[in-house]
Order: structure tokens, then C-alpha cells, then sequence
């Protein structure tokens, strides 16, 4: 049975993602080619190094020290998936809040987590005064299917940090 929590600063370490498994095999991704968005073949395997889970995990513990809001979703006391919302509103009438992460242990897609996951970030944001969250996607075929299930359309307003971040992301918005 999945227990989902919010996390703590004290627990996000490292060792929180012994066994999260990020691994993503890629094989098709968006691409806006000619102002609409194609697929395109593009396989490679998506995983995080060890620099990287430490990146992640300062990032995380940043979110929750500016306010912001992380939930685990655990297995056997395992963490099997996390969402984090950034606290800071943006936007030409400041009614995004920042969906800055959604991810799901390789071993535990499609379950339903990642749904359950978008729904307490939904809920959370609303309760804090957004209209819409924000999502800078992966764009592999499968993601941009999770998130145009979740009711997720192309962003009316691009965040710009994120696109220099991640040029290959798309930018994508859910209304409240």
C-alpha cells in the first residue's frame, strides 16, 4: 500500500533515494519544429547520476525552506515518487505556482501514483492562492501522455528561466 507524506528537510539526504529508480528509456520526444509540436525519434536513457541526486536533493530542501510544498509517496517505507511546488507566484498577473518536480521510481509506473501525485500538488497550489500550475515537462512521448491526461495544455505564458534551463521541455499549464 502507498503512503503519501509530506517530507521534511531533515529527511530529504541522499539515502532518501536508495531505492528510487529514475531510469527512463526514451525512444520518441516532442519537438516544436515549424511552430507545432512533432515526434521525433530521439532514443536515449534518462537517469540521474549521484551529482545529480545531490542536486536534487538541495533543490528540494530549498523548496521546503522558501515555503514551498514536497510529498513522498512510499512503498515499504521506500520512496517510490515525489512532487514539489515552488512557493513563488509568477506571471503577468502572478497566478502560476511552479510544479518544479513529479517523479516516479521506475519499478512503480503506471499505478496511479503520478496521478495521486499531481492531484495533492493541484490541491496544495489552489489552497495557496494559484490559478494555475505550472510544468516544465520532459518531452518524451509518454510524459507529454501523462500530462495531457492530467488536463495540462501548452503554457499561455512561458517562464523563460525554464526554457533556458531546459530548451527541450515543453512548457505546459493546468488551470485550477
Amino acid at each position: 500500500m502507498i503512503v503519501y507524506k509530506p517530507l521534511t528537510t531533515e529527511e530529504i539526504k541522499i539515502d532518501l533515494f536508495a531505492h528510487f529508480y529514475r531510469r527512463q528509456k526514451v525512444t520518441e520526444c516532442y519537438r516544436f519544429i515549424d511552430g507545432i509540436w512533432q515526434i521525433k525519434e530521439c532514443p536515449f536513457i534518462d537517469d540521474w547520476t549521484m551529482e545529480e541526486y545531490q542536486e536534487l536533493t538541495s533543490c528540494l530542501q530549498h523548496t521546503l525552506k522558501t515555503n514551498g510544498y514536497v510529498l513522498g509517496a512510499f512503498l515499504d517505507k521506500q520512496l517510490k515518487g515525489f512532487v514539489s511546488v515552488e512557493s513563488s507566484f509568477f506571471g503577468e498577473n502572478r497566478d502560476y505556482l511552479d510544479l518544479s518536480s513529479l517523479h516516479v521510481s521506475n519499478d512503480m509506473r503506471q499505478q496511479g501514483i503520478g496521478k495521486k501525485l499531481f492531484c495533492f500538488a493541484k490541491n496544495w497550489a489552489k489552497k495557496h492562492g494559484a490559478k494555475k500550475l505550472y510544468i516544465s515537462s520532459h518531452s518524451a512521448v509518454e510524459t507529454q501522455s501523462f500530462y495531457q491526461a492530467m488536463g495540462c495544455v501548452d503554457a499561455m505564458e512561458i517562464n523563460e528561466m525554464h526554457v533556458i534551463s531546459e530548451p527541450f521541455d515543453r512548457q505546459l499549464e493546468c488551470l485550477l
